[in-house]
């Protein structure tokens, strides 16, 4: 495998991981006041940006970190929703 593809998959996937502790901090805690929505909604638009970029290259890396990064976004606007009405 090429050291490119290597370096590039391996840097979405640590890219797409990286909201996993503040999702897991929450749930725990059941407290989201100190999260901005806004910023997880402007993540989501640009991981699906990505992830339709990756689509028009067919690139399948770009494709599945860039979506697995969008679920987490949906989740953390969710849980935000969730734990701040509370």
């Amino acid at each position: 495998m090429d050291i490119k593809i290597i370096v590039g998959t391996l840097a979405g996937i640590l890219t797409s991981i990286s909201s996993v502790p503040q999702i897991v901090k929450v749930i725990r805690d059941k407290k989201a006041q100190a999260i901005s929505p806004v910023m997880f909604f402007v993540l989501l638009a640009g991981n699906l940006g990505w992830t339709y970029y990756g689509t028009l290259l067919t690139d399948w890396p770009i494709i599945c970190t860039n979506a697995f990064a969008a679920m987490l976004d949906v989740c953390m606007i969710i849980l935000n929703y969730k734990y701040n009405k509370m």
